[in-house]
């Protein structure tokens, strides 16, 4: 028995067993005890988690998935959540233990999961996964390039993010059309912003959804007071920005919206 790929559910799986190795030790296990996959398909990673001194969960929304896991992996059958991990609610699962994520994410979902990741950060101490390549490095991407946006600063506001790898489509089936990246993201020690959250996010977003414009003028809708459109940070262009420049920005708005 073996399970179909769906492709309205993005899925490739994973046939390489030395990269599922090296994706499973991609976590340090360091600061929880409790792991989630998502999305593990027949189980090719799982099986390596599985061998890890954490305990292992698995959420996986197809349904013939879930069957070949509880057939094949019986140590795990009480630990397979069959829900689709965008719509549940962790702490109805995990309380408000700590717990990492991973996983080979279906491609056309794997933003939606690290934004779903980012709201539950006072819970994820650390997330390693596989994304389409260029996604992967975007969300790890430095300031001062085309790929530098909205998911960089977002992600790394909280958490220290590093590529690690990439993976050639040979190793999927059936095989994606790209390569795919495989990164690490480690939460902050403070992972507190000074400034209120959602103004942070409204900052990040408006700025960049008209990225080829300085902020001046992207920012307009903020309704800014003269003096402070002629900060020189307002004649920068979004992707010129590092996090902390952003929390700045953040914090001079505050103050003038006031």
């Amino acid at each position: 028995m073996s399970v179909r790929a769906k492709k309205h559910l993005g899925q490739h799986f994973l046939k390489d067993e030395n990269i599922a190795k090296k994706i499973g030790d991609t976590l340090t296990e360091r600061g929880y005890k409790n792991v989630l996959e998502i999305g593990p398909g027949m189980g090719v990673l799982t099986k390596y988690l599985l061998e890890k001194s954490y305990t292992t969960h698995v959420i996986e929304i197809d349904t013939e998935s879930v069957e070949y896991l509880k057939a094949h992996y019986l140590n795990l059958a009480d630990r397979i959540i069959s829900k689709d991990f965008l719509k549940i609610n962790l702490k109805d699962y995990f309380s408000d233990e700590q717990l990492a994520i991973t996983g080979n994410f279906p491609y056309n979902i794997s933003t939606q999961i690290v934004f779903k990741a980012l709201e539950n950060k006072e819970q994820i101490p650390e997330f390693t996964g596989m994304f389409q390549k260029e996604v992967a490095q975007r969300i790890c991407e430095k300031p001062g390039t085309k790929a530098y946006g909205i998911l960089s600063v977002l992600t790394q506001a909280f958490y220290h993010a590093e590529y690690l790898f990439t993976v050639p489509p040979s190793v999927f089936n059936p095989p994606p059309k790209v390569d795919s990246g495989v990164l690490r993201l480690i939460r902050k020690e403070d992972f507190s912003l000074p400034v209120d959250e959602k103004m942070f996010y409204r900052v990040v977003k408006t700025a960049f959804q008209q990225r080829r414009k300085t902020l001046r003028n992207s920012l307009k809708t903020f309704n800014l007071s003269d003096s402070l459109r002629e900060d020189s940070i307002f004649a920068q262009r979004p992707e010129q920005l590092s996090v902390q420049e952003f929390i700045s920005l953040t914090s001079k708005i505050e103050k003038d919206v006031v």
